[in-house]
């Protein structure tokens, strides 16, 4: 029963570590808990299996562990988990619209004060100063506010 409870202990401690190294970067608990669980495996096979079987438990939880890290941290591991490409999208500036005052346009939907506007064809959404246009009229942008399009039916 020992040297299951010794065995158990060496195997998940070094799936935890292995599991710290090369999916959970970083020093976290996983890691914190693979090692003690390898350090109190053993601690146990020197204390119930004899100094030949802990020296040779210790020797190989060393190499295992030493293998694993230097795996884990190459360059060639670390770019198989890393984020490599780079994100080229862009958003269109609301400050700067491609609607300018004056231009007309015909609404999609009434505006009932906001609906869509076709301007040219572009498609924004456009609002009134409060009175209701209904849909296919022709409106005149008056001004733009913020990212808002104020409309006027023509």
């Amino acid at each position: 029963m020992d040297w299951l409870l010794i065995v158990v202990l060496l195997l998940f401690g070094a799936l935890f570590v292995v599991a710290e190294v090369l999916l959970i970067p970083g020093t976290t608990i996983v890691g914190l808990a693979g090692f003690i669980m390898l350090t109190v495996g053993i601690w146990l096979s020197y204390r119930d299996l004899g100094t030949s079987a802990g020296h040779v438990l210790l020797g190989s939880a060393t190499v295992l562990v030493a293998a694993v890290v230097w795996i884990g941290l190459r360059p060639q591991s670390v770019n198989r988990f890393a984020l490599t490409t780079k994100n080229t999208a862009r958003v269109d500036d609301v400050r700067r619209p491609d609607v300018a005052p004056g231009q007309l346009g015909r609404t999609l939907s009434a505006l009932r004060p906001a609906g869509t506007v076709l301007f040219g064809d572009e498609r924004r959404e456009a609002t009134t100063l409060g009175e209701f246009v209904g849909a296919g009229a022709t409106v005149q942008v008056l001004r733009i506010e913020q990212n808002r399009i104020v409309v006027a039916a023509a």
